[in-house]
């Protein structure tokens, strides 16, 4: 069995296939290449014993497009990490791939160094998920981090975004500690793209909707204000507001 990382390229152009596979193996890649994208789906499943450690899916696939492919893929419960690739560049594009499970969008045409750091970024992020716990319970809420999938407290489940789980991961692993909106930032959505200034408050209102008894009066998820954000398991056993003052008197960020 091969040490070296494994990646699946699903593309129909053979002109760039050939491009980024002659790169991939030049940076230590394994590639395995599929054509179209049931072609794609019968390599991604039958590599059970070796799975890829990334994917690289194009968009406009003969037989079946990427985007289903990747949906059809999560819904087998499989997490790897999948990079789109697509001439479809608009906005509306890249959050159904997002929706759809990728974990990033490079529109084409792209340079190839941007490519190729990309996909080392995603194999380090990969490496760091795959170290930590995967799994984290409190007050009733269970977060799976291999699923992608959060357990409410009535029992029901919710899928959750790369930049949600990024974010829960961070600030479970920073429990009771304040964490810095730049760090956030740094941490979930990386370098590749710009958050308004809104994003990651946005983010942390739909986590608090999913998480949370009251989200208007959160018990675990504060916001510090003027710094960041911090993480309380458990809510203050006394009942009322677990915020410290500085919290309450700022308000929700």
């Amino acid at each position: 069995m091969s040490d070296r990382p494994k990646l699946l390229l699903v593309e129909d152009e053979p002109a760039l296939a050939n491009v980024l596979i002659d790169n991939l193996e030049a940076e230590g890649f394994e590639v395995r290449w599929a054509r179209d994208g049931l072609e794609g789906e019968r390599d991604w499943i039958g590599a059970a014993s070796e799975p890829p450690d990334l994917v690289v899916l194009d968009v406009m696939l003969p037989k079946q497009d990427g985007f289903t492919l990747c949906e059809r893929m999560r819904e087998r419960g499989d997490d790897t990490p999948v990079l789109f690739l697509s001439a479809r560049g608009q906005v509306e594009d890249r959050v159904r791939g997002l929706r759809a499970g990728g974990d990033d969008y490079l529109g084409k045409p792209f340079h190839l160094p941007e490519f190729l750091l990309r996909v080392q970024a995603m194999l380090r992020r990969r490496g760091r998920a795959e170290a930590a716990v995967s799994r984290y319970a409190f007050a009733g809420v269970v977060i799976d981090f291999r699923s992608w999938t959060l357990q409410t407290r009535d029992g029901g489940r919710e899928a959750l975004s790369e930049r949600e789980l990024g974010l829960l991961r961070l600030l479970t692993e920073r429990a009771g500690a304040v964490v810095p909106r730049d760090d956030i930032l740094d941490r979930v959505w990386g370098d590749d793209v710009f958050p308004s200034s809104r994003a990651l408050d946005d983010l942390m209102a739909r986590l608090r909707r999913l998480l949370e008894r009251d989200p208007e009066r959160p018990e675990h998820l504060h916001a510090v204000r003027g710094l960041g954000y911090r993480f309380t398991p458990e809510p203050d056993p006394r009942g009322g507001d677990s915020r410290p003052p500085e919290e309450r008197e700022g308000g929700n960020m």
